[in-house]
């Protein structure tokens, strides 16, 4: 019994003793793997077993035997051992017939599959509804839900235009101021019906209450903005717009043109919008002759550093802002841009897509020597 009861001394290291207080600081541990955790480290720190049954409200026999199983089988066996469990009642073909059929075209007159219409298609195995979404659950397959994406045209038309983007960003000409534009549009001038309530610290060992928000809200119209960002500084000039249409970027890109420097040429970076390429517009832009532009490929306003901004103004003033009427919200993303450009640095663009653009050109060029696209020859990605 002595050479025995010698296996189950516990020691812990640093790092196993760390763990097992994670275990035990965790709110969401089992309770059965926290008092486990426990009897390992109190015997850890040398507690006999009769000891630590008292302070934990258990049996000798427990602590006994949780001691003998972490001393030799460490962490991993404080899980406890698998049991059989009862037989499974759904075997793979049940599984398999509901995978078929969560991933197969909804019945006419729906558009999704639900766990009812599951059940209904599986009549003979006896199968509720419920089971079906557990298993739906352990296979972590959710037919209710849909997530978008857009299908990018991989030409060398597109990866050209997004190689003179990037260039233009991570190669300015001299003497040339380059500006990225783009327009908000539709951003909601959103309030709450009730005031929000401040976060809580935590006391006593109790977790702290995060800032509690009403879902209700109100709704005082729409505002929108047009926003041109300096890329050498990272400064941003915003201004509210009624129409977003070829007078008012106009007028937007004259106020450009008077507020630079006439020494240095102007380049824009912007996307292919009806104002942006409206005939007005680009009888404007041919009529300054230091102005210059390179649009971004169509789908691919990630490549305007406008969005950049656009991003933090979104992240810090428009998700939990409140704001009485569009008026309010203009002049308070007014202000949020003078006190942004205080302090604003140069956006690190490190992206070149001439690259990629290389890397297209060689597929075309392998597809193009390959011959027939029957060929086996041909690249997956062609």
């Amino acid at each position: 019994m002595a050479r025995a009861a010698s296996r189950d001394v516990v020691v812990l290291g640093p790092r196993r003793k760390a763990r097992l207080e994670a275990i035990v600081r965790r709110p969401s541990a089992p309770q059965a793997l926290a008092r486990r955790a426990r009897i390992a480290l109190l015997a850890g720190a040398g507690w006999a077993n009769a000891r630590i049954a008292a302070e934990l409200g258990c049996t000798a026999a427990t602590v006994r035997t949780w001691r003998r199983r972490f001393a030799r089988g460490g962490l991993p066996a404080l899980s406890g051992r698998p049991r059989s469990g009862r037989p499974e009642v759904y075997g793979p073909g049940v599984r398999l017939a509901i995978v078929a059929a969560a991933t197969s075209v909804p019945p006419e007159g729906v558009t999704a599959w639900t766990h009812d219409l599951i059940a209904a298609r599986l009549d003979g195995t006896g199968i509720s509804a419920s089971q079906v979404g557990r298993i739906l659950a352990d296979l972590e397959l959710r037919p209710d839900r849909v997530r978008g994406w857009l299908n990018r045209r991989d030409d060398d038309r597109f990866w050209a235009q997004a190689a003179a983007v990037c260039d233009i960003y991570l190669r300015p000409p001299p003497g040339t101021v380059v500006i990225c534009i783009d327009e908000k549009t539709g951003i909601q001038a959103k309030s709450r019906k009730y005031p929000e309530r401040p976060p809580r610290p935590g006391r006593r060992g109790r977790r702290g209450r995060p800032a509690r928000r009403e879902f209700e809200y109100v709704r005082n119209g729409t505002a929108s903005i047009i926003a041109a960002l300096h890329i050498a500084t990272g400064q941003v000039v915003t201004e509210p717009i009624e129409h977003n249409d070829s007078v008012t970027f106009t007028g937007f890109l004259h106020q450009l043109d008077q507020c630079t420097d006439p020494r240095l040429n102007i380049h824009i970076v912007m996307d292919n919008g009806p104002s942006h390429t409206a005939r007005a517009t680009r009888a404007w832009i041919a009529a300054h002759p230091r102005i210059t532009v390179t649009y971004t490929p169509k789908h691919a306003s990630w490549l305007d550093m406008a969005e950049l901004w656009f991003s933090v103004l979104t992240r810090a003033l428009l998700r939990r802002g409140e704001f009485t009427s569009p008026a309010d919200l203009a002049d308070k993303i007014t202000a949020f841009a003078i006190r942004y450009n205080r302090t604003a640095r140069p956006w690190t663009w490190a992206y070149d897509a001439r690259a990629d653009h290389a890397a297209y050109l060689a597929r075309h060029d392998d597809c193009v020597a390959a011959g027939p696209a029957t060929s086996s020859a041909l690249p997956a990605a062609a």
